[in-house]
Protein backbone atom coordinates (compact mmCIF):
# COMPACT_ATOMS: atom_id res chain seq x y z
CA UNK A 1 0.00 0.00 0.00
CA UNK A 2 1.63 3.71 -1.20
CA UNK A 3 2.53 6.07 1.98
CA UNK A 4 0.06 9.30 1.41
CA UNK A 5 1.42 12.22 -0.34
CA UNK A 6 0.93 15.87 -0.41
CA UNK A 7 -2.03 17.19 -2.54
CA UNK A 8 0.40 19.48 -4.13
CA UNK A 9 2.61 16.78 -5.38
CA UNK A 10 -0.58 14.47 -6.67
CA UNK A 11 -1.63 17.55 -8.35
CA UNK A 12 2.17 18.03 -10.00
CA UNK A 13 1.89 14.09 -11.04
CA UNK A 14 -0.99 14.67 -12.74
CA UNK A 15 -0.55 17.65 -14.82
CA UNK A 16 2.89 18.23 -15.10
CA UNK A 17 2.86 21.99 -13.57
CA UNK A 18 5.51 23.52 -11.38
CA UNK A 19 5.02 23.54 -7.88
CA UNK A 20 3.81 26.94 -7.37
CA UNK A 21 1.30 26.41 -9.66
CA UNK A 22 -0.31 23.25 -7.91
CA UNK A 23 -0.43 25.75 -4.63
CA UNK A 24 -1.64 28.18 -6.72
CA UNK A 25 -4.52 25.78 -7.41
CA UNK A 26 -5.40 24.77 -4.51
CA UNK A 27 -5.16 27.57 -2.83
CA UNK A 28 -7.59 29.18 -5.03
CA UNK A 29 -9.97 26.13 -4.48
CA UNK A 30 -9.57 24.61 -8.36
CA UNK A 31 -8.48 21.31 -6.92
CA UNK A 32 -11.26 18.64 -5.52
CA UNK A 33 -10.58 15.14 -3.55
CA UNK A 34 -13.33 12.79 -4.23
CA UNK A 35 -15.35 15.59 -5.69
CA UNK A 36 -15.13 18.11 -2.55
CA UNK A 37 -12.84 21.12 -3.14
CA UNK A 38 -9.74 20.88 -0.88
CA UNK A 39 -7.96 24.33 -0.46
CA UNK A 40 -4.92 23.10 2.03
CA UNK A 41 -1.55 21.89 -0.11
CA UNK A 42 -0.79 20.11 2.49
CA UNK A 43 -3.57 17.63 2.77
CA UNK A 44 -2.33 14.32 2.30
CA UNK A 45 -3.66 11.78 -0.36
CA UNK A 46 -3.93 8.17 -1.15
CA UNK A 47 -6.29 6.62 -3.64
CA UNK A 48 -8.44 9.34 -3.24
CA UNK A 49 -9.63 10.95 -6.79
CA UNK A 50 -7.76 14.30 -7.25
CA UNK A 51 -9.43 16.69 -10.17
CA UNK A 52 -8.63 20.01 -11.35
CA UNK A 53 -11.57 21.79 -12.16
CA UNK A 54 -12.88 23.66 -15.48
CA UNK A 55 -11.00 27.14 -16.18
CA UNK A 56 -8.55 26.63 -12.87
CA UNK A 57 -6.38 29.29 -12.80
CA UNK A 58 -2.77 29.76 -11.04
CA UNK A 59 -2.94 33.38 -9.46
CA UNK A 60 -3.24 34.55 -6.35
CA UNK A 61 -6.22 34.45 -4.43
CA UNK A 62 -7.55 38.28 -4.84
CA UNK A 63 -7.62 40.21 -1.25
CA UNK A 64 -10.67 39.36 0.22
CA UNK A 65 -12.81 41.72 2.86
CA UNK A 66 -14.92 40.56 5.27
CA UNK A 67 -18.15 41.95 7.24
CA UNK A 68 -18.97 40.53 10.76
CA UNK A 69 -21.71 41.01 12.60
CA UNK A 70 -19.63 41.16 16.39
CA UNK A 71 -21.46 39.97 18.73
CA UNK A 72 -21.73 42.73 21.38
CA UNK A 73 -19.14 42.58 24.25
CA UNK A 74 -16.49 40.57 21.95
CA UNK A 75 -13.25 40.90 22.04
CA UNK A 76 -10.21 41.14 19.28
CA UNK A 77 -8.08 38.38 20.86
CA UNK A 78 -6.93 35.90 17.75
CA UNK A 79 -8.96 33.20 19.47
CA UNK A 80 -12.30 35.10 19.34
CA UNK A 81 -11.59 36.02 15.78
CA UNK A 82 -10.63 32.57 14.52
CA UNK A 83 -14.06 31.41 16.05
CA UNK A 84 -16.24 34.01 14.72
CA UNK A 85 -14.52 34.22 11.33
CA UNK A 86 -14.56 31.11 10.16
CA UNK A 87 -16.17 28.82 7.28
CA UNK A 88 -18.76 27.56 9.77
CA UNK A 89 -19.87 31.30 10.53
CA UNK A 90 -19.89 32.50 7.06
CA UNK A 91 -23.91 33.67 6.08
CA UNK A 92 -25.67 31.33 4.24
CA UNK A 93 -27.64 33.60 1.99
CA UNK A 94 -24.33 35.92 0.96
CA UNK A 95 -25.14 37.52 -2.36
CA UNK A 96 -21.35 37.69 -3.29
CA UNK A 97 -20.01 34.82 -5.41
CA UNK A 98 -16.94 34.53 -3.64
CA UNK A 99 -16.00 30.67 -2.77
CA UNK A 100 -14.83 30.29 0.91
CA UNK A 101 -11.38 29.63 1.43
CA UNK A 102 -8.96 29.27 4.20
CA UNK A 103 -6.60 31.91 2.31
CA UNK A 104 -9.38 34.23 3.55
CA UNK A 105 -9.01 34.16 6.99
CA UNK A 106 -5.39 34.86 7.24
CA UNK A 107 -3.29 38.36 7.43
CA UNK A 108 -6.64 40.15 8.12
CA UNK A 109 -6.59 43.82 9.50
CA UNK A 110 -9.40 45.14 11.37
CA UNK A 111 -10.56 48.62 10.54
CA UNK A 112 -12.24 51.44 12.58
CA UNK A 113 -13.07 50.29 15.97
CA UNK A 114 -16.75 49.82 17.70
CA UNK A 115 -18.33 52.16 19.94
CA UNK A 116 -16.95 50.53 23.59
CA UNK A 117 -19.33 47.73 24.32
CA UNK A 118 -21.27 47.41 21.22
CA UNK A 119 -21.99 45.14 18.13
CA UNK A 120 -22.70 45.38 14.95
CA UNK A 121 -20.36 45.81 11.60
CA UNK A 122 -16.90 44.73 12.14
CA UNK A 123 -14.51 45.07 9.29
CA UNK A 124 -11.66 43.05 8.66
CA UNK A 125 -9.78 42.73 5.64
CA UNK A 126 -6.38 41.42 3.25
CA UNK A 127 -6.67 44.11 1.00
CA UNK A 128 -4.57 47.30 1.14
CA UNK A 129 -6.72 49.63 -0.26
CA UNK A 130 -9.49 49.07 1.31
CA UNK A 131 -7.55 49.31 5.10
CA UNK A 132 -6.20 52.61 3.91
CA UNK A 133 -9.68 53.87 2.93
CA UNK A 134 -10.95 53.06 6.80
CA UNK A 135 -8.18 54.08 8.45
CA UNK A 136 -6.56 57.39 6.60
CA UNK A 137 -9.57 58.49 5.47
CA UNK A 138 -11.86 57.26 8.68
CA UNK A 139 -12.51 60.28 9.84
CA UNK A 140 -14.65 61.57 6.54
CA UNK A 141 -16.95 57.71 7.18
CA UNK A 142 -20.01 58.25 8.40
CA UNK A 143 -20.69 55.22 11.05
CA UNK A 144 -24.34 54.58 11.41
CA UNK A 145 -25.37 53.22 14.90
CA UNK A 146 -28.62 52.67 16.74
CA UNK A 147 -28.62 52.53 20.79
CA UNK A 148 -31.14 51.04 23.08
CA UNK A 149 -31.87 53.43 25.95
CA UNK A 150 -33.38 53.85 29.53
CA UNK A 151 -34.03 57.22 31.09
CA UNK A 152 -35.91 59.97 30.89
CA UNK A 153 -34.19 62.55 28.05
CA UNK A 154 -33.95 66.13 29.47
CA UNK A 155 -36.13 69.06 28.08
CA UNK A 156 -34.70 69.88 24.41
CA UNK A 157 -32.02 67.11 24.60
CA UNK A 158 -32.72 65.91 21.00
CA UNK A 159 -32.08 69.24 19.59
CA UNK A 160 -28.77 69.99 22.27
CA UNK A 161 -27.42 66.68 20.60
CA UNK A 162 -28.23 68.21 17.27
CA UNK A 163 -26.75 70.96 17.91
CA UNK A 164 -23.95 69.78 19.53
CA UNK A 165 -23.23 71.40 23.76
CA UNK A 166 -21.38 71.44 26.96
CA UNK A 167 -21.47 68.60 29.49
CA UNK A 168 -19.46 68.67 32.61
CA UNK A 169 -16.68 70.60 30.70
CA UNK A 170 -16.90 68.72 27.97
CA UNK A 171 -17.92 69.62 24.53
CA UNK A 172 -19.94 67.52 22.75
CA UNK A 173 -20.19 68.02 19.25
CA UNK A 174 -23.17 68.35 16.89
CA UNK A 175 -24.47 64.87 15.39
CA UNK A 176 -27.01 63.65 13.48
CA UNK A 177 -29.51 61.91 15.84
CA UNK A 178 -33.18 60.85 15.54
CA UNK A 179 -35.95 58.87 17.49
CA UNK A 180 -36.77 54.98 15.94
CA UNK A 181 -39.06 54.20 18.84
CA UNK A 182 -39.34 55.15 22.33
CA UNK A 183 -36.44 53.44 23.34
CA UNK A 184 -34.06 53.44 20.32
CA UNK A 185 -31.81 56.22 19.14
CA UNK A 186 -30.36 56.53 15.49
CA UNK A 187 -26.67 58.59 15.43
CA UNK A 188 -24.98 58.87 12.45
CA UNK A 189 -21.56 60.19 13.49
CA UNK A 190 -18.24 61.03 12.04
CA UNK A 191 -14.60 60.10 13.65
CA UNK A 192 -16.36 59.27 17.09
CA UNK A 193 -14.21 58.52 20.00
CA UNK A 194 -14.83 55.42 21.30
CA UNK A 195 -17.11 56.28 24.15
CA UNK A 196 -19.13 59.07 22.20
CA UNK A 197 -22.26 57.68 22.10
CA UNK A 198 -22.34 56.51 25.58
CA UNK A 199 -21.15 60.45 26.94
CA UNK A 200 -24.02 62.00 24.24
CA UNK A 201 -26.85 60.04 25.74
CA UNK A 202 -25.29 60.34 29.88
CA UNK A 203 -25.35 64.06 28.42
CA UNK A 204 -28.90 64.15 27.60
CA UNK A 205 -29.92 62.19 30.59
CA UNK A 206 -30.26 58.54 29.52
CA UNK A 207 -28.13 55.87 29.50
CA UNK A 208 -27.38 53.30 27.20
CA UNK A 209 -28.50 49.47 27.23
CA UNK A 210 -27.03 48.12 24.21
CA UNK A 211 -25.55 49.43 21.12
CA UNK A 212 -25.22 48.24 17.25
CA UNK A 213 -22.91 49.54 14.59
CA UNK A 214 -25.16 49.20 11.41
CA UNK A 215 -23.16 50.93 8.66
CA UNK A 216 -19.99 52.33 8.17
CA UNK A 217 -19.74 54.62 4.75
CA UNK A 218 -22.15 53.08 2.37
CA UNK A 219 -21.78 49.40 3.92
CA UNK A 220 -24.09 48.21 6.03
CA UNK A 221 -24.16 44.95 7.59
CA UNK A 222 -27.47 44.47 6.59
CA UNK A 223 -29.91 41.22 7.59
CA UNK A 224 -26.65 39.33 8.37
CA UNK A 225 -27.59 37.15 11.59
CA UNK A 226 -25.06 37.93 14.67
CA UNK A 227 -22.10 36.10 15.11
CA UNK A 228 -22.16 35.49 11.16
CA UNK A 229 -20.33 37.39 8.59
CA UNK A 230 -20.51 38.26 4.82
CA UNK A 231 -17.76 39.16 1.93
CA UNK A 232 -17.88 42.70 0.98
CA UNK A 233 -19.20 42.20 -2.50
CA UNK A 234 -18.18 44.45 -5.96
CA UNK A 235 -21.27 47.04 -5.02
CA UNK A 236 -19.91 47.66 -1.62
CA UNK A 237 -18.12 51.09 -0.82
CA UNK A 238 -16.92 52.61 1.77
Amino acid sequence: MSEPIRLSKRLIELTGCSRREAELYIEGGWVTVDGAVVDEPQFKVDTHAVALLPGASATPLAPATLLLNMPAGSDDHPETLRALLSTATHWAEDPAETRVLKGHFVRLSPGLSLQKGAGGLAIFTQDWRTLRKITADGYRLEQEYVAEVSGQMHEDGLERLKRGHSWKGQPIPPCKVSWQNETRLRFALKNPALDAVQTMCASVGLKVESMKRLRVGGVSIGKVPEGQWRYAGATDRF
